[in-house]
């Protein structure tokens, strides 16, 4: 039997269709939800931010689904990763000021505690890190 604040109650996962963007709105939920659960409501807001656009870039420049992942370390940290199908790497852009998309890259690097991707042999996991206070 597991105590609820061991590690394997610290974990969400989702799998994600192609280009179902309403499944972010569910996924930003779920997160809170979890967030709140785990502890760390502190996290919440900006976990959101950052998991939706990632999912987000996911789904809309991939043309694949996505895998969702959000583990809280023993030490407080919430990792979260998004794995798609491709192995083109994500860009950062430049929009104007009265763009608006072209943000998402911008706002993880400016948010997270850390950040980065991985190519893997079946696509890339984009991923960012934010430790409670």
């Amino acid at each position: 039997m597991h105590e609820p604040g061991c590690a394997l109650h610290r974990r969400l996962h989702a799998a994600l269709d192609p280009a179902d963007l309403v499944a972010v709105g569910a996924i930003r939920h779920r997160l809170r939800a979890a967030l709140d659960r785990w502890g760390v409501p502190e996290l919440a807001d900006t976990a959101e931010l950052l998991a939706s656009e990632l999912v987000t870039n996911a789904l809309v420049h991939t043309g694949h689904g996505a895998v969702f992942d959000a583990v809280l370390t023993a030490e407080q940290r919430l990792r979260i990763e998004v794995h798609d199908g491709t192995t083109r790497l994500p860009g950062r852009r430049h929009p104007s000021e009265s763009a608006t998309s072209g943000r998402g890259l911008l706002l993880v690097e400016a948010l997270a505690d850390d950040w980065g991707v991985q190519l893997r042999g079946d696509g890339k996991v984009t991923w960012f890190e934010l430790g409670a206070a």
